[in-house]
């Protein structure tokens, strides 16, 4: 039975592929410090004999005893809201944690995989963005603790892969939504479900032209998994290209909530936000034989299910 750890595995990406590797006959240990995950997320886990739960914090220090073959991290603040409330810490688990997974990835001979961010494009000046862009970021606007400490991430993870010849992955991940996200994690879709369901102003930043790209999260753990296992260590973005307005997503809520008293209000647009984002994905196609399966309306009624379960 192969032995995988899992930083950040109590998080919303982070135990859905606890619950995947389970699946696929792994014994998972899933790491966290529970800054932004919670345990609720891998409560049914905890019966089974091949999952185990460690709470540590991984810009400190990382010991796993006995062997180990893979290594996903995905430990970090991941939302706005809440990389800018714990800018040092985002900085610090992007920095000094990938170092310290990557070492114990060398001391183990595991295969690592480290999950990077479309964040790392900053406010692109291509359209799609291919993974040969190196990005327009701002290194010291309210943004770069999280852009910069991602791409920091990718920088040493290929530093340990050409000078030790450390066996790594990097994934790009674009915007992803499901269960088990945060009702107030700051990210667009919780927020909006979250404020139509309780008949409040769906908040829009700027006037909603900028758009995204929206990938349930079934369709990237599936492309995590194919790139864990590919043969390919330069990075990839795992996406869904299908993109949209903020005012159109907007609309698409309030249609699927059906809740009279939800509206749209407007705020200024922050600081360095991205007016576009759209991954190219022909490196997933080609490489991984990837490509997202469910489209935004049957991803949108599965994610709706779940946030009438959590939303007060």
């Amino acid at each position: 039975m192969p032995r995988i750890l899992i930083t950040g595995g109590a998080g919303f990406l982070g135990s859905h592929l606890c619950d995947r590797f389970i699946k696929e006959g792994y014994q998972v240990i899933a790491m966290d410090n529970l800054l932004t995950g919670s345990k609720d997320n891998i409560a049914h886990l905890f019966p089974l004999p091949e999952f185990e739960y460690y709470h540590n914090d991984v810009s400190n220090f990382v010991h796993v005893a006995g062997p180990l073959d893979y290594i996903l991290h995905f430990a970090s603040p991941a939302s706005p809201i809440d990389y800018l409330k714990m800018p040092i810490q985002t900085l610090k688990v992007g920095a000094l944690g990938t170092h310290n997974l990557l070492g114990l990835a060398k001391e183990k001979k595991a295969r690592i995989l480290v999950a990077s961010t479309s964040e790392v494009y900053g406010d692109p000046l291509i359209h799609p963005q291919p993974e040969e862009y190196w990005g327009n970021v701002n290194p010291v606007g309210p943004r770069g603790v999280y852009d910069e400490a991602k791409r920091f991430l990718e920088a040493i993870t290929m530093a340990y892969h050409n000078y030790h010849g450390l066996e790594t992955r990097i994934i790009r991940i674009f915007n992803t939504y499901g269960s088990r996200m945060r009702t107030d994690d700051g990210r667009v879709l919780p927020a909006f479900f979250s404020q139509a369901i309780r008949g409040e102003g769906l908040t829009i930043f700027g006037d909603g032209s900028q758009s995204r790209s929206f990938c349930y999260v079934d369709d990237l753990v599936e492309g995590i998994y194919r790139l864990l296992l590919s043969d390919y260590h330069l990075p990839v973005n795992i996406g869904n290209p299908d993109e949209i307005t903020i005012m159109d997503f907007a609309k698409e809520v309030l249609a699927l909530v059906n809740n009279p008293a939800a509206h749209i209000i407007h705020h200024d647009l922050p600081v360095d936000d991205p007016k576009i984002r759209q991954p190219d994905i022909t490196k997933a196609r080609e490489i991984l034989g990837w490509e997202p399966t469910v489209d935004r309306e049957e991803g949108l009624k599965r994610t709706f299910e779940y946030f009438k379960t959590v939303v007060k």
